[in-house]
């Protein structure tokens, strides 16, 4: 008991929240790109508030890589599983998902950009709050190989991992407490993600005046 008392001690508590940090902004980013209901955005400026304000080496780095990571397997398990459903005359409940998250308009637009860019269209779709689906179901109707769309995702995935990192990392370094700074981050990815959406209303609402 003394010998496990002594070995808690000396435990650091950023030990215990990167042994469990790490893992959990990896399931939790994964399971988002599978179903995107999870603001894995907002996980991962999180996850970089955290990371500024920890004294151990390449913490950043690290949520880095496991963001990325994270984000390219989840988006790789759903292209594939898409093309499964593809495949299968009744198709798949996952690629029902895929189409009933990409609505007609956003869908075409995704197909002419698809046609016009080719894989930098990937890179843009995952910054771009809700592009991704959109473009990945443009992806799947173009009869896209794996490696093609793995290949045009990679870099889709580092540039959204840093985005959403470089939030965080503002929002960490403007204040002291880091929770006050996962606050900031978290306002600032919402905010970030509802302007695309309010900027249509106002186009349509514009229009048709």
């Amino acid at each position: 008991m003394t010998w496990l008392a002594a070995t808690a001690t000396t435990v650091p508590p950023e030990s215990t929240q990167q042994a469990l940090g790490y893992p959990s902004l990896f399931l939790l980013v994964l399971f988002g790109a599978l179903v995107p209901v999870i603001p894995t955005g907002a996980l991962v400026s999180s996850a970089a508030v955290v990371a500024v304000h920890q004294t151990a080496p390449f913490s950043l780095a690290l949520v880095f890589v496991t963001a990325s990571v994270a984000a390219f397997c989840g988006d790789a398990a759903l292209y594939w599983l898409g093309r499964r459903g593809m495949r299968s005359k009744n198709g798949s409940r996952w690629l029902e998902a895929i189409r009933s998250r990409a609505p007609e308009d956003r869908l075409a637009q995704a197909q002419e950009k698809l046609a016009e860019h080719g894989g930098t269209v990937l890179v843009l779709s995952r910054l771009v709050p809700a592009g991704r689906i959109p473009v990945m179901l443009a992806c799947l109707l173009a009869k896209w190989p794996m490696r093609r769309f793995a290949r045009g995702n990679l870099p889709a995935c580092l540039a959204w991992a840093v985005t959403y990192q470089l939030i965080g990392i503002l929002g960490g370094s403007l204040f002291a407490e880091p929770w006050e700074g996962v606050v900031a981050a978290v306002a600032l990815t919402v905010l970030v993600g509802a302007a695309p959406g309010v900027w249509r209303r106002i186009r349509r609402t514009t229009s048709a005046a």
